[in-house]
């Protein structure tokens, strides 16, 4: 159950009104398990979302964002542009039930179209609160990194999607010291990862998706990408031999 005081968004609830639920993206597993869970309890600091390529964690994200008033492309709740229209109807289907706190400021980020979410700050001539730089004008990590150190700021909702895609092993541990002192500091963020390193943020919520539709709550050390991760750096030959042996060439014979 969510803490009494809760965060800006306490859970998530489905509304199957008018849905069809054969079809993308109700038939999705992260869907299909928030329809039998019923609600997608989250945390008041920090919700991790982690599972397998195809189980809709992302889909969720992004669905939770245009629920919370984001732009569906990203940025924050003041950004109306629109480039291509690729969101699901999720987000129309989703019911937030929200806590006491409202928050000061907010932020949707998504990897895969944070290059329009900067020409849009370019456009609005917004490079001030971003580090004073174009993120056009930095590599994808520094720009990550200016947008979570001069950007985020505290009372903030934050809703992440793959963030570890631009960012070194030393990106991903600032923005774990970021997240520590934006929550210390009354902030919320729901992230979607494949980052083992990510994950590793103390006391986050881990839910983790399969691709039967089970939603379940895991620590750190059972999160799968953090044991697949453990499990290929203790062996890495072992994975490889399976991964890349093939048919012996000796083995075959001229049959022309």
């Amino acid at each position: 159950m969510a803490k009494a005081d809760g965060g800006f968004l306490r859970w998530v609830e489905l509304d199957e009104d008018g849905a069809d639920l054969t079809a993308y993206p109700f038939a999705l597993p992260v869907v299909a398990g928030l329809r039998k869970a019923g609600r997608l309890e989250l945390d008041p600091k920090v919700t991790f979302l982690v599972g397998d390529n195809g189980t809709g964690k992302s889909t969720l994200i992004e669905a939770i964002a245009v629920a919370a008033g984001f732009n569906p492309e990203g940025g924050s709740q003041n950004f109306a542009f629109a480039t291509r229209a690729s969101e699901s109807v999720l987000g129309r289907h989703l019911t937030l039930v929200r806590g006491l706190r409202k928050p000061r400021t907010g932020f949707f980020l998504r990897a895969e179209s944070f290059y329009n979410v900067a020409t849009e700050i370019e456009r609005l001539q917004a490079q001030g609160s971003y580090g004073g730089h174009s993120p056009h004008e930095r590599s994808h990590g520094e720009s990550f990194l200016d947008l979570v150190t001069h950007r985020f700021g505290p009372q903030g909702l934050y809703l992440l999607d793959e963030p570890e895609a631009a960012l070194s092993v030393y990106g991903c541990l600032a923005v774990i010291a970021r997240i520590q002192e934006l929550t210390a500091q009354g902030s919320q963020f729901v992230i979607a990862t494949h980052s083992p390193i990510l994950l590793a943020v103390p006391r986050a919520r881990i839910l983790q998706f399969d691709g039967a539709g089970a939603i379940t709550p895991v620590g750190f050390d059972e999160a799968e990408p953090v044991a697949l991760t453990r499990s290929f750096l203790a062996e890495p030959r072992l994975y490889l031999h399976h991964l890349l042996s093939g048919p012996d060439p000796d083995s075959r014979r001229d049959v022309g």
